[in-house]
C-alpha cells in the first residue's frame, strides 16, 4: 500500500511543465486506479452489448456496478489509505456513484448514444465528466479525513 503511495508521489514530482506543483501523487493514483477500472467498465460493456447483445442500458449499469466497486476498494486501500469504517463510507460512496450514474453516465452517455454518437465515443465522454466529479467526490466526501487527523506519509 505505502509503495502505491511512494511510486505515485514519485511519479508526480517529475512531471514536466509545472504539472508537479499542481498534481499531488493522491491524483496521479486516483488516475492510476480510475484508467484501470474504466478499462474495466468498457470491457464489460463491449462484451455484453457486441457479444452478447444485451440491451446499452443493462450492459452500461453492469459494467458500471462492477467497476465502481473495484474502483472504491483500490482507492480506499491503496490510494487514499483509509482506516474510517467501511460501512459509513460505502454509504456515502454509494449515493455519490448514484449521482454521478444519472447525471453523467445515463445523462451524458445515453443522451449522446440516443443522438447517434457510437456507444464507445459517447461512455467515454461521460467518463471524462465523471473523472472530474469522481475525484473531488471522493477526496473531499467519501475519503475526507477529519480536521485532527494526520495525512499519512508517504514513508508509512
Amino acid at each position: 500500500m505505502a509503495r502505491f503511495n511512494e511510486a505515485m508521489a514519485a511519479i508526480a514530482a517529475r512531471l514536466p511543465f509545472g504539472l508537479s506543483r499542481v498534481v499531488p501523487g493522491e491524483l496521479l493514483g486516483f488516475g492510476v486506479i480510475s484508467g484501470f477500472t474504466f478499462s474495466v467498465d468498457l470491457a464489460l460493456l463491449t462484451v455484453m452489448r457486441s457479444g452478447l447483445g444485451w440491451p446499452l442500458p443493462v450492459a452500461i449499469t453492469i459494467g458500471y456496478v462492477v467497476a465502481f466497486g473495484l474502483n472504491f476498494v483500490l482507492n480506499r486501500v491503496f490510494n487514499f489509505r483509509s482506516h474510517a469504517p467501511v460501512g459509513p463510507q460505502a454509504g456515502i460512496y454509494a449515493l455519490v456513484v448514484l449521482v454521478n450514474y444519472l447525471v453523467n453516465i445515463l445523462g451524458v452517455g445515453s443522451g449522446l448514444a440516443a443522438l447517434g454518437v457510437d456507444y464507445h465515443v459517447a461512455r467515454i465522454a461521460a467518463g471524462a465528466c465523471e473523472a472530474v466529479y469522481m475525484w473531488a467526490a471522493m477526496r473531499w466526501v467519501v475519503f475526507r479525513r477529519a480536521a485532527e487527523e494526520p495525512v499519512a506519509s508517504a514513508n508509512q
